[in-house]
């Protein structure tokens, strides 16, 4: 076997064979083959893609790459959520210790932050004294005494797939449904997870743009799950406006302690709320009531276990950014867009976000939204305040903004789009 011929194939319009698919992952894993190498095939299936045999294989192989957790010791069910990765998306922090409130086991491994999507680590290490970093046995030791985890996932895990992505991200083959399924799925099928419900986002703020696409991609790792036993729905999301009132770091704790108080912002709520409810179906715990969990204080509980057991302090005081600067209204009307994307990019650019992995974050900056779609304003009012640290940021984030924001006429009608857009199971 050799790269060439593995190239050669799918650049052809060719089915790469199981043997060519668990020799090429292999190899790149040890290093025989080379990263121009696998560039090379990563643009041939970007092109020519692959059908869900490859697909399948393709994953097995990135799974056999590393080590597979074992969660048969624990006495719950273990249930996980992934969510592709969006504007103001703060959902795995308030819902992980809210499944737990209800009964199951939740091994959330997530990850950083990459451009003008948050990462769930960096929200939570704007806790002081919070660490991501566990070994399997801290985690299995997290989940047997409080029921829910949140951490980074060890090297061990689907190390082939760590090496692809960084690879993709500089070769210019992210947007492949393919790789992406793959990627997710690989490491959640070896994490060891029971069932797994996906959060696939939808707008312009999201990695899929358009519904069709978001449905193929929902519908290729759900069966990517099924296929090798985990239980998987998925759920399709709205990501065309930010989730919630805020995107930044120690602003979303903030906003996702409001919610396991019993308050925060509806559309967080209810989809936290919806995919609680798919995770305990999923698990087996169709009697369990989320909402009760938030309403009764055992969800906030759990929330200020799971921090403390990573050793952060639940009671401290969230970092605050230096500097502030409002935009207010341009004109008395009604707020008919306000951009998910924009706010992305521009919350990234106050220092919310790392352009590489390598990049710092600032835990304090980010962007407060005083009004959502649909909402009357009138000229002058404030409509978002940018936090950071470095003030020379502020001209920046504000041309992300330019176009990003529109105010209609007040008697506009206006229809706002469910949080939930679909289910696929």
């Amino acid at each position: 076997m050799d790269a060439i011929s593995v190239i050669r194939t799918k650049r052809d319009r060719g089915e790469l064979t199981p043997e060519q698919i668990d020799w090429v992952i292999d190899a790149y894993t040890r290093g025989e083959v080379a990263h121009e190498q696998m560039s090379s095939l990563a643009m041939a299936i970007f092109l020519n893609g692959m059908n869900r045999r490859e697909i399948a294989r393709w994953t097995a192989a990135m799974i056999a790459s590393g080590e597979r957790m074992d969660f048969s010791s624990l006495t719950r069910p273990t249930a996980d959520k992934h969510s592709t990765g969006g504007v103001g998306d703060k959902i795995t922090l308030p819902l992980a210790p809210l499944v737990a409130a209800c009964g199951a086991a939740v091994p959330q491994l997530s990850g950083r932050g990459l451009g003008h999507t948050g990462g769930t680590l960096d929200k939570l290490e704007a806790i002081p004294g919070w660490r991501a970093a566990l070994s399997n046995d801290e985690m299995l030791d997290v989940l047997r005494t409080v029921g829910s985890v949140i951490c980074a996932a060890g090297d061990g895990l689907a190390p082939a797939d760590k090496k692809l992505y960084a690879l993709r991200d500089v070769t210019g083959t992210v947007e492949s449904i393919p790789l992406i399924a793959s990627s997710i799925m690989s490491k959640k099928i070896a994490e060891g997870t029971g069932s797994l419900v996906l959060d696939v986002k939808v707008g312009s703020g999201a990695f899929m743009k358009n519904l069709d696409d978001a449905r193929e991609l929902a519908s290729t790792m759900v069966g990517l799950g099924t296929d090798h036993g985990v239980r998987t729905v998925a759920l399709l999301t709205d990501m065309a406006t930010p989730l919630g009132r805020t995107a930044g770091n120690a602003l979303e704790v903030r906003e996702s302690v409001e919610v396991l108080a019993g308050g925060g912002p509806s559309d967080v709520v209810d989809l936290t709320l919806a995919l609680a409810r798919e995770m305990l179906d999923a698990a087996g715990l169709k009697d369990a009531d989320p909402a009760k969990a938030l309403a009764d204080g055992s969800a906030m509980d759990h929330w200020r276990r799971m921090i403390a057991a990573q050793g952060g302090d639940p009671d401290a005081a969230l970092p605050v950014a230096r500097e502030q600067h409002t935009v207010t209204a341009a004109a008395t009307g009604t707020l008919a867009t306000l951009d998910a994307y924009a706010v992305g990019l521009a919350a990234w650019r106050l220092g919310a976000g790392r352009a590489r992995k390598e990049d710092p974050v600032q835990a304090g900056a980010g962007i407060e939204l005083h009004a959502k779609p649909g909402d009357r304003v009138t000229a002058g009012q404030p409509l978002l305040t940018l936090h950071t640290d470095t003030p020379e940021k502020f001209a920046y984030a504000l041309e992300a903004l330019d176009g990003g924001v529109e105010i209609g006429p007040a008697d506009a009608a206006f229809t706002a789009r469910p949080v939930v857009l679909e289910r696929i199971a």
